[in-house]
Protein backbone atom coordinates (compact mmCIF):
# COMPACT_ATOMS: atom_id res chain seq x y z
CA UNK A 1 0.00 0.00 0.00
CA UNK A 2 2.84 2.30 -0.25
CA UNK A 3 1.96 4.26 -3.37
CA UNK A 4 -1.62 5.14 -2.09
CA UNK A 5 -2.11 8.29 -1.14
CA UNK A 6 -2.54 8.93 2.78
CA UNK A 7 -5.54 10.79 2.61
CA UNK A 8 -7.40 8.62 0.13
CA UNK A 9 -5.98 4.91 1.66
CA UNK A 10 -9.26 3.38 -0.52
CA UNK A 11 -8.42 4.28 -3.79
CA UNK A 12 -5.78 2.53 -5.90
CA UNK A 13 -3.56 4.94 -7.57
CA UNK A 14 -1.00 3.70 -10.67
CA UNK A 15 2.55 3.94 -9.29
CA UNK A 16 3.51 6.21 -12.02
CA UNK A 17 0.82 8.89 -11.23
CA UNK A 18 1.23 8.33 -7.54
CA UNK A 19 4.92 9.93 -8.18
CA UNK A 20 3.50 12.31 -10.33
CA UNK A 21 1.45 13.87 -7.69
CA UNK A 22 4.06 13.38 -4.62
CA UNK A 23 6.04 15.57 -7.07
CA UNK A 24 3.23 18.11 -7.10
CA UNK A 25 2.81 17.77 -3.73
CA UNK A 26 6.45 18.50 -2.91
CA UNK A 27 6.28 21.79 -5.48
CA UNK A 28 3.03 23.36 -3.45
CA UNK A 29 5.15 22.55 -0.43
CA UNK A 30 8.00 24.98 -1.41
CA UNK A 31 5.74 27.22 -2.17
CA UNK A 32 4.99 27.15 -5.66
CA UNK A 33 1.25 28.55 -5.64
CA UNK A 34 -1.33 27.05 -7.78
CA UNK A 35 -2.97 28.01 -10.81
CA UNK A 36 -5.74 29.76 -9.31
CA UNK A 37 -2.97 31.70 -7.33
CA UNK A 38 -1.40 32.82 -9.87
CA UNK A 39 -1.63 36.16 -12.23
CA UNK A 40 -4.21 35.27 -14.90
CA UNK A 41 -1.04 35.83 -18.06
CA UNK A 42 1.06 33.49 -15.07
CA UNK A 43 -1.26 30.95 -14.97
CA UNK A 44 -1.63 30.54 -18.51
CA UNK A 45 2.27 30.38 -19.24
CA UNK A 46 2.17 27.81 -16.53
CA UNK A 47 -0.32 25.68 -18.13
CA UNK A 48 1.53 25.87 -21.62
CA UNK A 49 5.20 24.96 -19.94
CA UNK A 50 3.53 22.06 -18.06
CA UNK A 51 3.84 20.52 -21.68
CA UNK A 52 7.27 20.96 -22.09
CA UNK A 53 7.62 19.60 -18.77
CA UNK A 54 5.49 16.50 -18.96
CA UNK A 55 4.27 15.75 -21.86
CA UNK A 56 6.23 13.69 -24.48
CA UNK A 57 7.83 15.68 -27.69
CA UNK A 58 6.05 16.08 -30.35
CA UNK A 59 5.70 13.49 -33.27
CA UNK A 60 6.50 14.64 -36.70
CA UNK A 61 3.92 15.63 -39.51
CA UNK A 62 3.66 16.28 -42.77
CA UNK A 63 1.56 19.12 -42.23
CA UNK A 64 1.75 21.22 -39.25
CA UNK A 65 0.03 24.49 -40.34
CA UNK A 66 -1.87 27.42 -38.65
CA UNK A 67 -4.99 28.97 -40.38
CA UNK A 68 -8.22 30.71 -38.87
CA UNK A 69 -11.95 30.93 -39.58
CA UNK A 70 -14.32 33.65 -39.43
CA UNK A 71 -15.92 33.69 -35.73
CA UNK A 72 -18.74 35.42 -33.87
CA UNK A 73 -16.32 38.22 -32.56
CA UNK A 74 -12.93 37.99 -35.16
CA UNK A 75 -10.89 35.51 -36.55
CA UNK A 76 -10.46 32.27 -34.94
CA UNK A 77 -6.90 30.80 -34.49
CA UNK A 78 -7.29 27.18 -35.69
CA UNK A 79 -4.33 24.63 -36.29
CA UNK A 80 -4.21 21.64 -39.06
CA UNK A 81 -2.42 18.54 -38.69
CA UNK A 82 -2.37 15.90 -41.00
CA UNK A 83 0.55 13.18 -41.13
CA UNK A 84 -0.68 12.68 -45.35
CA UNK A 85 0.72 16.15 -47.57
CA UNK A 86 -2.86 15.30 -49.36
CA UNK A 87 -6.29 13.50 -48.72
CA UNK A 88 -9.15 11.91 -50.51
CA UNK A 89 -12.53 12.87 -49.04
CA UNK A 90 -13.02 12.11 -45.56
CA UNK A 91 -13.20 12.47 -42.02
CA UNK A 92 -11.25 15.57 -40.19
CA UNK A 93 -11.16 15.52 -36.08
CA UNK A 94 -12.14 18.83 -34.55
CA UNK A 95 -10.36 19.40 -31.36
CA UNK A 96 -11.06 21.18 -28.25
CA UNK A 97 -8.67 22.04 -25.26
CA UNK A 98 -8.83 22.16 -21.70
CA UNK A 99 -8.20 24.93 -18.94
CA UNK A 100 -11.27 25.02 -17.49
CA UNK A 101 -12.66 27.59 -20.65
CA UNK A 102 -9.89 30.01 -18.88
CA UNK A 103 -6.30 28.59 -19.75
CA UNK A 104 -4.77 26.70 -23.37
CA UNK A 105 -4.84 27.19 -26.73
CA UNK A 106 -3.31 25.95 -29.55
CA UNK A 107 0.18 25.46 -27.89
CA UNK A 108 -1.06 23.95 -24.56
CA UNK A 109 -2.06 20.74 -26.40
CA UNK A 110 0.13 21.10 -29.69
CA UNK A 111 2.39 17.42 -28.42
CA UNK A 112 -0.98 15.52 -28.13
CA UNK A 113 -2.45 16.41 -31.28
CA UNK A 114 0.32 15.44 -33.17
CA UNK A 115 -0.12 12.13 -31.71
CA UNK A 116 -3.84 12.22 -32.52
CA UNK A 117 -2.98 12.98 -35.71
CA UNK A 118 -0.68 10.06 -36.78
CA UNK A 119 -2.24 7.69 -34.42
CA UNK A 120 -6.03 7.80 -36.49
CA UNK A 121 -4.10 8.74 -39.23
CA UNK A 122 -7.35 11.90 -40.40
CA UNK A 123 -6.45 15.29 -40.38
CA UNK A 124 -7.10 16.81 -36.60
CA UNK A 125 -7.96 20.66 -36.57
CA UNK A 126 -7.47 22.62 -33.21
CA UNK A 127 -9.24 25.42 -32.22
CA UNK A 128 -8.01 28.04 -30.44
CA UNK A 129 -11.28 29.35 -29.11
CA UNK A 130 -12.34 32.41 -26.85
CA UNK A 131 -10.87 32.21 -22.97
CA UNK A 132 -12.91 33.38 -19.78
CA UNK A 133 -12.56 35.59 -17.66
CA UNK A 134 -12.21 38.29 -20.43
CA UNK A 135 -15.06 36.22 -22.85
CA UNK A 136 -17.42 34.23 -20.57
CA UNK A 137 -19.93 31.83 -21.46
CA UNK A 138 -21.13 31.65 -24.33
CA UNK A 139 -18.13 32.84 -25.66
CA UNK A 140 -16.55 29.85 -25.96
CA UNK A 141 -19.65 27.26 -27.46
CA UNK A 142 -20.07 29.81 -30.25
CA UNK A 143 -16.92 29.76 -31.34
CA UNK A 144 -16.18 26.18 -30.83
CA UNK A 145 -19.54 25.86 -33.28
CA UNK A 146 -18.94 28.40 -35.56
CA UNK A 147 -15.49 27.05 -36.03
CA UNK A 148 -16.60 22.98 -36.63
CA UNK A 149 -19.19 24.41 -39.58
CA UNK A 150 -16.49 26.74 -41.30
CA UNK A 151 -14.22 23.33 -41.15
CA UNK A 152 -17.11 21.48 -42.21
CA UNK A 153 -17.28 23.66 -45.70
CA UNK A 154 -14.19 25.00 -46.47
CA UNK A 155 -12.36 22.66 -48.54
CA UNK A 156 -10.41 25.35 -50.84
CA UNK A 157 -8.86 26.95 -46.83
CA UNK A 158 -8.06 23.63 -45.92
CA UNK A 159 -7.00 21.46 -48.90
CA UNK A 160 -9.40 18.73 -47.34
CA UNK A 161 -12.81 18.23 -48.61
CA UNK A 162 -14.69 17.15 -45.24
CA UNK A 163 -16.85 14.43 -45.40
CA UNK A 164 -17.66 13.97 -41.69
CA UNK A 165 -17.00 15.57 -38.43
CA UNK A 166 -15.36 14.07 -35.57
CA UNK A 167 -15.73 16.87 -32.12
CA UNK A 168 -12.85 15.43 -29.99
CA UNK A 169 -11.60 17.51 -26.55
CA UNK A 170 -10.49 17.32 -23.35
CA UNK A 171 -12.42 18.58 -19.57
CA UNK A 172 -13.61 21.56 -20.89
CA UNK A 173 -12.95 20.54 -24.48
CA UNK A 174 -14.56 17.72 -23.97
CA UNK A 175 -17.74 19.75 -23.01
CA UNK A 176 -17.18 21.29 -26.03
CA UNK A 177 -17.36 18.55 -28.23
CA UNK A 178 -20.38 17.51 -26.47
CA UNK A 179 -21.90 20.93 -26.79
CA UNK A 180 -21.15 21.21 -30.83
CA UNK A 181 -21.93 17.96 -31.21
CA UNK A 182 -25.88 18.30 -30.20
CA UNK A 183 -25.95 21.90 -32.02
CA UNK A 184 -25.12 19.89 -35.51
CA UNK A 185 -27.09 17.02 -34.66
CA UNK A 186 -30.32 20.13 -34.21
CA UNK A 187 -28.87 22.17 -37.55
CA UNK A 188 -26.75 20.10 -39.28
CA UNK A 189 -23.74 21.81 -40.73
CA UNK A 190 -22.09 21.06 -44.36
CA UNK A 191 -20.82 17.72 -42.73
CA UNK A 192 -22.12 15.50 -40.44
CA UNK A 193 -20.89 14.79 -37.03
CA UNK A 194 -20.29 10.88 -36.85
CA UNK A 195 -18.79 10.53 -33.77
CA UNK A 196 -17.65 12.19 -30.87
CA UNK A 197 -14.80 11.84 -28.53
CA UNK A 198 -15.11 13.86 -24.82
CA UNK A 199 -12.20 12.63 -22.99
CA UNK A 200 -12.99 13.39 -18.91
CA UNK A 201 -15.80 15.75 -19.95
CA UNK A 202 -17.76 18.09 -17.98
CA UNK A 203 -21.25 17.56 -18.82
CA UNK A 204 -23.39 18.98 -15.45
CA UNK A 205 -22.88 20.79 -11.93
CA UNK A 206 -20.81 18.31 -10.24
CA UNK A 207 -20.81 19.04 -6.46
CA UNK A 208 -23.40 16.66 -5.63
CA UNK A 209 -21.27 14.37 -7.24
CA UNK A 210 -19.56 11.93 -4.97
CA UNK A 211 -16.21 12.11 -6.92
CA UNK A 212 -16.38 15.41 -6.37
CA UNK A 213 -15.97 15.26 -3.04
CA UNK A 214 -13.67 12.15 -2.57
CA UNK A 215 -11.05 13.90 -4.76
CA UNK A 216 -11.56 17.78 -3.89
CA UNK A 217 -7.87 17.76 -3.04
CA UNK A 218 -4.55 16.23 -4.24
CA UNK A 219 -5.26 14.98 -7.63
CA UNK A 220 -3.86 17.75 -9.89
CA UNK A 221 -7.52 19.05 -10.26
CA UNK A 222 -9.47 20.13 -7.28
CA UNK A 223 -12.13 22.14 -6.20
CA UNK A 224 -10.68 25.43 -5.56
CA UNK A 225 -9.22 25.22 -9.26
CA UNK A 226 -12.84 24.15 -10.28
CA UNK A 227 -14.17 27.41 -8.03
CA UNK A 228 -11.97 29.26 -10.09
CA UNK A 229 -13.11 28.39 -13.54
CA UNK A 230 -16.33 28.14 -13.03
CA UNK A 231 -16.68 32.11 -11.59
CA UNK A 232 -14.37 32.75 -14.63
CA UNK A 233 -16.98 31.30 -16.87
CA UNK A 234 -20.28 32.55 -15.44
CA UNK A 235 -22.37 30.52 -17.27
CA UNK A 236 -26.06 30.45 -15.97
CA UNK A 237 -27.04 27.51 -13.94
CA UNK A 238 -28.57 24.48 -16.25
CA UNK A 239 -28.06 25.82 -19.53
CA UNK A 240 -27.61 23.17 -21.90
CA UNK A 241 -24.66 24.81 -23.86
CA UNK A 242 -22.86 24.62 -20.78
CA UNK A 243 -23.70 21.77 -18.89
CA UNK A 244 -25.19 19.57 -22.35
CA UNK A 245 -26.58 16.75 -19.86
CA UNK A 246 -29.33 19.17 -19.78
CA UNK A 247 -30.02 18.36 -23.47
CA UNK A 248 -31.50 15.60 -25.79
CA UNK A 249 -29.19 12.36 -26.01
CA UNK A 250 -31.85 10.22 -28.66
CA UNK A 251 -29.95 11.64 -31.71
CA UNK A 252 -26.33 11.49 -30.53
CA UNK A 253 -23.92 9.64 -33.14
CA UNK A 254 -21.69 7.20 -31.84
CA UNK A 255 -19.70 8.35 -28.50
CA UNK A 256 -16.27 7.43 -27.15
CA UNK A 257 -16.70 8.61 -23.58
CA UNK A 258 -13.81 8.70 -21.41
CA UNK A 259 -13.44 8.96 -17.56
CA UNK A 260 -10.46 8.97 -15.32
CA UNK A 261 -10.84 6.52 -11.97
CA UNK A 262 -9.55 9.73 -9.57
CA UNK A 263 -11.13 12.61 -11.07
CA UNK A 264 -13.08 15.23 -9.39
CA UNK A 265 -15.69 15.33 -12.69
CA UNK A 266 -15.22 11.61 -13.13
CA UNK A 267 -18.94 10.99 -12.27
CA UNK A 268 -19.95 13.78 -14.18
CA UNK A 269 -18.83 11.72 -17.50
CA UNK A 270 -20.66 8.90 -15.76
CA UNK A 271 -24.04 10.37 -15.86
CA UNK A 272 -23.30 11.37 -19.51
CA UNK A 273 -23.01 8.11 -20.59
CA UNK A 274 -25.68 6.69 -18.90
CA UNK A 275 -28.20 9.34 -20.15
CA UNK A 276 -26.41 8.25 -23.77
CA UNK A 277 -27.27 4.45 -22.80
CA UNK A 278 -30.64 4.85 -21.70
CA UNK A 279 -31.24 7.30 -24.67
CA UNK A 280 -30.10 3.99 -26.65
CA UNK A 281 -27.56 5.86 -28.46
CA UNK A 282 -23.97 4.12 -29.58
CA UNK A 283 -21.39 4.37 -26.60
CA UNK A 284 -17.81 3.21 -26.07
CA UNK A 285 -17.35 3.89 -22.40
CA UNK A 286 -13.68 3.88 -20.55
CA UNK A 287 -13.00 4.29 -17.73
CA UNK A 288 -9.02 4.63 -17.20
CA UNK A 289 -8.78 3.43 -13.58
CA UNK A 290 -5.93 4.63 -11.24
CA UNK A 291 -5.23 7.39 -12.92
CA UNK A 292 -5.88 11.26 -12.78
CA UNK A 293 -7.31 14.51 -14.76
CA UNK A 294 -5.43 15.89 -17.16
CA UNK A 295 -3.75 12.38 -18.20
CA UNK A 296 -3.29 12.81 -21.88
CA UNK A 297 -1.17 15.93 -21.35
CA UNK A 298 1.35 14.56 -18.92
CA UNK A 299 2.30 11.23 -20.49
CA UNK A 300 6.08 11.59 -20.03
CA UNK A 301 5.32 12.07 -16.44
CA UNK A 302 2.73 9.40 -16.39
CA UNK A 303 4.12 6.74 -18.81
CA UNK A 304 1.18 4.80 -18.73
CA UNK A 305 -0.83 7.94 -19.66
CA UNK A 306 0.42 7.10 -23.63
CA UNK A 307 -1.17 3.50 -22.97
CA UNK A 308 -4.74 5.28 -22.12
CA UNK A 309 -4.25 7.31 -25.12
CA UNK A 310 -3.36 5.11 -27.29
CA UNK A 311 -6.71 2.68 -25.89
CA UNK A 312 -8.70 5.78 -26.44
CA UNK A 313 -7.38 6.47 -30.04
CA UNK A 314 -8.30 2.53 -30.87
CA UNK A 315 -11.97 2.75 -29.46
CA UNK A 316 -12.17 5.86 -32.18
CA UNK A 317 -10.44 3.84 -35.06
CA UNK A 318 -13.03 1.05 -34.27
CA UNK A 319 -16.43 3.33 -34.47
CA UNK A 320 -15.18 4.59 -37.51
CA UNK A 321 -13.88 1.55 -38.73
CA UNK A 322 -17.45 0.52 -38.56
CA UNK A 323 -18.84 3.55 -39.81
CA UNK A 324 -16.96 2.76 -43.48
CA UNK A 325 -19.35 1.18 -45.86
CA UNK A 326 -18.59 -2.34 -46.87
CA UNK A 327 -17.59 -3.50 -50.67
Amino acid sequence: MADLPSVHPDVVVRPDVQAFLDYLRQAAASGVPAMHEMPLDQARAAYVAMQQLADLPPRPLAVIRDLACPGPAGDIPLRLYDSRESREPGPVLVFYHGGGFVLGGLDSHHHVCTDIAAQVDLPVIAVDYRLAPEHPFPAAPDDAEAAARWIAGSPDALGRTVTGLVPIGDSAGGNLAIVVTQALVAQPAAAPVIAQVPIYPLTDAVAGHASFHQFAEGFLLDAKVMQWFGEAYAAPDGAPRAFPLNSGHDQMPPTVLVTAGLDPIRDSGRVYGAALARAGSPLVFMERTGTIHGFIQVRKAIPSAQTDLDAILSGLRGVLDALRPTA
